[in-house]
Protein backbone atom coordinates (compact mmCIF):
# COMPACT_ATOMS: atom_id res chain seq x y z
CA UNK A 1 0.00 0.00 0.00
CA UNK A 2 0.98 3.67 -0.72
CA UNK A 3 0.76 6.76 0.91
CA UNK A 4 0.50 9.93 -0.60
CA UNK A 5 0.64 12.95 1.33
CA UNK A 6 -0.89 16.01 0.03
CA UNK A 7 0.42 19.49 1.36
CA UNK A 8 -1.52 21.91 -0.55
CA UNK A 9 -4.07 24.17 1.63
CA UNK A 10 -2.12 27.39 0.50
CA UNK A 11 -2.96 30.17 3.31
CA UNK A 12 -3.75 32.71 0.37
CA UNK A 13 -7.58 31.56 -0.60
CA UNK A 14 -6.68 31.29 -4.48
CA UNK A 15 -4.02 28.78 -4.34
CA UNK A 16 -5.44 26.45 -1.68
CA UNK A 17 -6.76 23.30 -2.77
CA UNK A 18 -10.47 23.10 -3.65
CA UNK A 19 -13.04 20.36 -2.52
CA UNK A 20 -12.81 19.70 -6.40
CA UNK A 21 -9.29 19.03 -6.59
CA UNK A 22 -9.36 16.57 -3.80
CA UNK A 23 -12.32 14.79 -5.07
CA UNK A 24 -9.76 14.56 -8.42
CA UNK A 25 -7.08 12.85 -6.80
CA UNK A 26 -8.93 10.50 -4.54
CA UNK A 27 -10.43 9.06 -7.60
CA UNK A 28 -7.37 9.39 -9.71
CA UNK A 29 -5.11 7.25 -6.87
CA UNK A 30 -4.90 3.10 -7.33
CA UNK A 31 -7.71 1.57 -5.04
CA UNK A 32 -4.89 0.57 -2.53
CA UNK A 33 -3.22 3.57 -2.24
CA UNK A 34 -3.80 5.83 0.96
CA UNK A 35 -4.46 9.74 0.53
CA UNK A 36 -3.81 12.08 3.62
CA UNK A 37 -4.76 15.27 2.77
CA UNK A 38 -2.91 18.04 5.36
CA UNK A 39 -5.11 21.15 6.93
CA UNK A 40 -1.96 23.07 7.90
CA UNK A 41 -1.77 26.16 6.04
CA UNK A 42 1.07 26.09 3.74
CA UNK A 43 2.94 28.52 2.06
CA UNK A 44 3.34 28.33 -1.79
CA UNK A 45 4.56 31.98 -2.45
CA UNK A 46 8.30 32.11 -4.31
CA UNK A 47 9.08 29.12 -4.39
CA UNK A 48 7.29 27.82 -1.85
CA UNK A 49 8.09 28.26 1.67
CA UNK A 50 10.11 25.35 3.31
CA UNK A 51 8.93 24.28 6.83
CA UNK A 52 7.28 21.40 8.12
CA UNK A 53 5.30 21.21 11.25
CA UNK A 54 5.30 18.12 13.22
CA UNK A 55 2.03 16.88 12.61
CA UNK A 56 3.82 17.05 8.76
CA UNK A 57 6.44 15.08 9.29
CA UNK A 58 4.59 12.44 11.47
CA UNK A 59 2.42 12.19 8.00
CA UNK A 60 5.55 11.46 6.02
CA UNK A 61 6.75 8.63 7.99
CA UNK A 62 5.24 5.78 5.68
CA UNK A 63 4.63 8.23 2.07
CA UNK A 64 5.58 6.94 -0.99
CA UNK A 65 4.53 10.09 -2.51
CA UNK A 66 4.79 13.99 -1.31
CA UNK A 67 3.05 17.17 -2.57
CA UNK A 68 3.70 20.55 -1.12
CA UNK A 69 4.56 23.99 -1.62
CA UNK A 70 8.32 23.60 -2.34
CA UNK A 71 10.20 20.19 -0.71
CA UNK A 72 11.42 20.72 3.05
CA UNK A 73 14.53 19.13 3.65
CA UNK A 74 12.87 17.71 6.92
CA UNK A 75 10.27 15.94 4.60
CA UNK A 76 13.23 13.92 2.85
CA UNK A 77 14.71 13.48 6.25
CA UNK A 78 11.51 12.00 7.84
CA UNK A 79 10.06 9.89 5.03
CA UNK A 80 12.78 7.55 4.27
CA UNK A 81 9.97 5.63 2.16
CA UNK A 82 9.01 8.52 0.05
CA UNK A 83 10.17 7.84 -4.05
CA UNK A 84 8.46 10.97 -5.81
CA UNK A 85 7.74 14.65 -4.27
CA UNK A 86 5.84 17.05 -6.29
CA UNK A 87 5.79 21.06 -5.82
CA UNK A 88 2.63 22.91 -6.78
CA UNK A 89 5.38 25.86 -7.24
CA UNK A 90 7.13 26.52 -10.71
CA UNK A 91 10.36 27.46 -9.20
CA UNK A 92 12.51 24.51 -7.14
CA UNK A 93 15.81 26.66 -6.50
CA UNK A 94 14.73 26.83 -2.45
CA UNK A 95 14.05 22.63 -2.82
CA UNK A 96 17.32 21.93 -4.27
CA UNK A 97 19.10 21.21 -0.91
CA UNK A 98 21.92 18.40 -0.25
CA UNK A 99 19.23 16.21 0.53
CA UNK A 100 17.37 16.14 -2.15
CA UNK A 101 20.27 16.79 -4.43
CA UNK A 102 21.71 13.42 -3.17
CA UNK A 103 18.61 11.50 -3.13
CA UNK A 104 17.65 9.54 -5.93
CA UNK A 105 13.78 10.85 -5.28
CA UNK A 106 11.92 11.98 -8.28
CA UNK A 107 11.19 15.32 -8.62
CA UNK A 108 8.38 17.37 -10.22
CA UNK A 109 7.23 20.89 -10.07
CA UNK A 110 4.18 22.84 -11.89
CA UNK A 111 6.31 24.68 -14.76
CA UNK A 112 4.16 25.39 -17.88
CA UNK A 113 0.57 25.30 -15.67
CA UNK A 114 1.30 29.68 -14.98
CA UNK A 115 1.98 29.81 -18.23
CA UNK A 116 -1.56 31.22 -19.69
CA UNK A 117 -1.93 33.63 -17.08
CA UNK A 118 1.96 34.70 -17.03
CA UNK A 119 2.09 35.08 -20.57
CA UNK A 120 -1.34 37.64 -20.87
CA UNK A 121 0.24 39.48 -17.82
CA UNK A 122 3.41 39.98 -20.24
CA UNK A 123 1.10 40.62 -22.98
CA UNK A 124 -0.60 43.71 -20.82
CA UNK A 125 2.33 45.11 -20.09
CA UNK A 126 3.74 45.30 -23.64
CA UNK A 127 0.28 47.18 -24.77
CA UNK A 128 0.89 49.46 -21.25
CA UNK A 129 3.71 51.40 -23.08
CA UNK A 130 2.91 50.50 -26.80
CA UNK A 131 -0.20 52.71 -26.18
CA UNK A 132 0.86 54.90 -24.12
CA UNK A 133 -1.71 53.70 -21.22
CA UNK A 134 1.11 55.01 -18.77
CA UNK A 135 1.16 58.70 -19.70
CA UNK A 136 -2.49 58.03 -19.10
CA UNK A 137 -2.64 56.47 -15.87
CA UNK A 138 -0.11 59.07 -14.44
CA UNK A 139 -2.47 62.37 -15.79
CA UNK A 140 -5.05 60.20 -14.21
CA UNK A 141 -3.87 60.76 -11.05
CA UNK A 142 -2.96 64.35 -11.21
CA UNK A 143 -6.45 65.30 -12.34
CA UNK A 144 -4.98 66.13 -15.95
CA UNK A 145 -6.18 66.03 -19.27
CA UNK A 146 -3.47 64.43 -21.60
CA UNK A 147 -3.71 64.33 -24.98
CA UNK A 148 -1.15 66.90 -25.38
CA UNK A 149 0.97 63.92 -24.12
CA UNK A 150 -0.05 61.70 -27.13
CA UNK A 151 0.53 64.49 -29.82
CA UNK A 152 4.20 65.81 -29.42
CA UNK A 153 6.85 64.44 -31.69
CA UNK A 154 8.66 62.48 -29.51
CA UNK A 155 5.24 60.74 -27.89
CA UNK A 156 6.49 57.49 -27.09
CA UNK A 157 3.23 55.98 -28.32
CA UNK A 158 2.93 53.12 -31.00
CA UNK A 159 1.80 50.07 -32.65
CA UNK A 160 2.54 46.53 -30.68
CA UNK A 161 2.15 44.85 -34.38
CA UNK A 162 5.80 45.07 -36.13
CA UNK A 163 7.23 45.39 -32.85
CA UNK A 164 10.20 42.82 -32.03
CA UNK A 165 9.21 40.77 -28.84
CA UNK A 166 12.46 39.24 -26.81
CA UNK A 167 12.00 36.13 -25.07
CA UNK A 168 14.58 35.21 -22.77
CA UNK A 169 13.86 31.24 -21.60
CA UNK A 170 11.96 29.74 -23.97
CA UNK A 171 10.51 26.84 -21.64
CA UNK A 172 6.40 26.82 -20.93
CA UNK A 173 6.17 30.76 -20.09
CA UNK A 174 8.07 31.72 -23.30
CA UNK A 175 6.79 29.98 -25.74
CA UNK A 176 2.99 31.17 -24.61
CA UNK A 177 4.28 34.34 -25.06
CA UNK A 178 5.84 33.88 -28.15
CA UNK A 179 2.55 32.51 -29.49
CA UNK A 180 0.86 35.37 -28.40
CA UNK A 181 3.06 38.09 -29.87
CA UNK A 182 2.68 35.92 -33.30
CA UNK A 183 -0.67 36.21 -33.28
CA UNK A 184 -0.46 40.40 -32.72
CA UNK A 185 1.97 40.29 -35.69
CA UNK A 186 5.00 41.04 -33.74
CA UNK A 187 8.67 39.53 -34.95
CA UNK A 188 9.49 37.03 -32.00
CA UNK A 189 13.60 35.78 -31.19
CA UNK A 190 13.80 33.96 -28.34
CA UNK A 191 17.04 32.35 -26.50
CA UNK A 192 17.49 28.96 -25.67
CA UNK A 193 20.29 27.48 -23.79
CA UNK A 194 21.15 25.43 -27.13
CA UNK A 195 19.40 25.39 -30.24
CA UNK A 196 16.93 23.25 -31.65
CA UNK A 197 15.46 22.07 -35.00
CA UNK A 198 11.89 23.42 -35.69
CA UNK A 199 10.91 25.31 -32.43
CA UNK A 200 8.25 27.39 -32.53
CA UNK A 201 5.98 28.45 -35.56
CA UNK A 202 7.09 32.06 -36.59
CA UNK A 203 9.76 32.09 -33.43
CA UNK A 204 13.62 32.40 -34.86
CA UNK A 205 15.34 30.21 -32.25
CA UNK A 206 19.17 31.46 -31.30
CA UNK A 207 21.35 30.05 -28.86
CA UNK A 208 24.05 31.29 -26.19
CA UNK A 209 25.62 34.69 -25.72
CA UNK A 210 26.10 35.70 -29.15
CA UNK A 211 21.93 34.72 -29.41
CA UNK A 212 21.42 36.81 -26.46
CA UNK A 213 23.38 39.81 -27.37
CA UNK A 214 21.42 40.05 -30.61
CA UNK A 215 18.14 39.84 -29.11
CA UNK A 216 19.13 42.58 -26.78
CA UNK A 217 20.36 45.06 -29.68
CA UNK A 218 17.02 44.37 -31.54
CA UNK A 219 14.27 43.80 -29.31
CA UNK A 220 11.50 46.67 -28.40
CA UNK A 221 10.63 44.48 -25.92
CA UNK A 222 12.73 41.89 -23.95
CA UNK A 223 10.58 39.31 -21.54
CA UNK A 224 12.73 37.49 -19.24
CA UNK A 225 11.21 33.95 -18.74
CA UNK A 226 14.07 31.53 -17.70
CA UNK A 227 14.34 29.95 -13.81
CA UNK A 228 16.70 31.24 -11.30
CA UNK A 229 19.87 29.40 -11.47
CA UNK A 230 23.85 29.85 -11.51
CA UNK A 231 24.16 30.81 -14.80
CA UNK A 232 21.16 33.20 -14.93
CA UNK A 233 21.41 34.34 -11.74
CA UNK A 234 22.17 38.21 -12.20
CA UNK A 235 22.60 37.84 -16.25
CA UNK A 236 21.28 41.34 -16.40
CA UNK A 237 24.13 43.42 -15.69
CA UNK A 238 24.34 47.22 -16.30
CA UNK A 239 26.39 46.25 -19.23
CA UNK A 240 23.36 44.16 -20.74
CA UNK A 241 20.82 46.59 -19.66
CA UNK A 242 22.69 49.57 -21.80
CA UNK A 243 23.24 47.20 -24.40
CA UNK A 244 19.69 46.90 -25.30
CA UNK A 245 17.84 48.65 -27.64
CA UNK A 246 17.67 52.41 -27.35
CA UNK A 247 13.89 52.92 -26.04
CA UNK A 248 13.21 49.25 -25.11
CA UNK A 249 11.18 47.93 -22.66
CA UNK A 250 11.94 44.99 -20.02
CA UNK A 251 9.77 43.20 -18.94
CA UNK A 252 10.48 40.42 -15.75
CA UNK A 253 8.08 38.18 -14.89
CA UNK A 254 10.94 35.30 -13.90
CA UNK A 255 12.59 35.99 -10.60
CA UNK A 256 13.91 39.43 -9.70
CA UNK A 257 17.75 38.48 -9.00
CA UNK A 258 18.03 38.25 -12.49
CA UNK A 259 18.52 41.72 -12.89
CA UNK A 260 20.71 44.57 -11.38
CA UNK A 261 17.95 46.63 -10.39
CA UNK A 262 20.61 49.59 -9.76
CA UNK A 263 21.19 49.88 -13.09
CA UNK A 264 18.03 49.01 -14.42
CA UNK A 265 16.83 52.14 -12.57
CA UNK A 266 20.06 54.35 -13.90
CA UNK A 267 19.17 53.39 -17.53
CA UNK A 268 15.36 54.14 -17.01
CA UNK A 269 16.66 57.89 -15.34
CA UNK A 270 19.00 58.14 -18.58
CA UNK A 271 15.97 58.04 -20.93
CA UNK A 272 18.05 54.56 -22.37
CA UNK A 273 15.31 52.57 -21.61
CA UNK A 274 11.23 53.46 -22.67
CA UNK A 275 10.17 51.57 -19.46
CA UNK A 276 9.81 48.06 -17.21
CA UNK A 277 6.94 45.85 -16.66
CA UNK A 278 8.01 43.62 -13.41
CA UNK A 279 6.49 41.21 -11.64
CA UNK A 280 9.12 40.03 -9.46
CA UNK A 281 11.87 42.09 -7.63
CA UNK A 282 15.27 41.49 -5.52
CA UNK A 283 13.71 41.86 -2.39
CA UNK A 284 9.88 40.73 -1.70
CA UNK A 285 7.80 42.76 -0.72
CA UNK A 286 9.59 45.26 -1.67
CA UNK A 287 10.07 47.88 0.66
CA UNK A 288 7.81 50.94 1.18
CA UNK A 289 9.55 53.68 -0.42
CA UNK A 290 11.53 51.95 -2.99
CA UNK A 291 11.69 54.31 -6.39
CA UNK A 292 10.09 51.35 -8.43
CA UNK A 293 6.78 52.31 -6.73
CA UNK A 294 6.48 56.04 -7.72
CA UNK A 295 8.66 55.48 -11.09
CA UNK A 296 6.97 56.80 -14.03
CA UNK A 297 8.54 54.48 -16.11
CA UNK A 298 7.95 51.26 -14.34
CA UNK A 299 4.57 49.40 -14.37
CA UNK A 300 5.04 46.49 -11.35
CA UNK A 301 3.00 43.72 -10.10
CA UNK A 302 3.67 42.14 -6.39
CA UNK A 303 4.51 38.74 -8.19
CA UNK A 304 1.25 37.79 -8.77
CA UNK A 305 1.43 37.27 -12.54
CA UNK A 306 0.66 33.51 -12.15
CA UNK A 307 -2.30 34.23 -10.35
CA UNK A 308 -6.01 33.01 -12.19
CA UNK A 309 -9.19 31.28 -10.98
CA UNK A 310 -7.94 28.63 -13.55
CA UNK A 311 -4.93 27.44 -11.91
CA UNK A 312 -6.36 24.27 -10.17
CA UNK A 313 -7.88 22.54 -12.92
CA UNK A 314 -4.65 22.75 -14.76
CA UNK A 315 -2.49 21.69 -11.76
CA UNK A 316 -5.16 18.62 -10.95
CA UNK A 317 -4.48 17.63 -14.69
CA UNK A 318 -1.33 17.33 -14.09
CA UNK A 319 -0.88 15.83 -10.54
CA UNK A 320 -3.76 12.62 -11.62
CA UNK A 321 -1.96 12.71 -14.64
CA UNK A 322 1.36 12.09 -12.74
CA UNK A 323 -0.53 9.58 -10.23
CA UNK A 324 -1.62 7.03 -13.38
CA UNK A 325 2.39 7.67 -14.98
CA UNK A 326 4.02 6.71 -11.38
CA UNK A 327 1.76 4.05 -10.57
CA UNK A 328 2.20 2.36 -13.75
CA UNK A 329 6.07 3.21 -13.73
CA UNK A 330 6.22 5.57 -16.77
CA UNK A 331 7.74 8.87 -16.98
CA UNK A 332 6.21 11.40 -15.29
CA UNK A 333 5.82 14.86 -16.77
CA UNK A 334 7.70 18.17 -15.68
CA UNK A 335 10.70 15.90 -13.98
CA UNK A 336 13.03 18.23 -12.59
CA UNK A 337 16.74 18.43 -13.92
CA UNK A 338 17.82 18.74 -10.43
CA UNK A 339 21.43 19.02 -11.75
CA UNK A 340 20.57 21.92 -14.05
CA UNK A 341 18.34 23.65 -11.49
CA UNK A 342 14.81 23.49 -13.54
Amino acid sequence: MATLVIDLMDRRPIWALPDGARERIVRAVPADWTVKFMETPADGSGDGVQRAPPELLEAVRSAKVYMGYGIPAEVLRAGPGIEWVHSGAAGVGSSLGPEMLSSDVLFTNSAGIHAEPMSETVIAMIFHFARGLDLAVRAQREGRWSAPSYWAADAPVTEVGGATVGVVGYGGIGRAVADKAVALGCRVLAVRRRRAEGDGAGVEVVAGEDGLNRVLSESDYLVLAVPETGDTRGMMTREKLFSMKPGAVLINVARGRLVDEEALLEALDSGRLRGAGLDVFQQEPLPGGHPFYTHPGVVMTPHVSATTRRFWDRETDLITENIGRFARGEPLRNLVDKQAGY
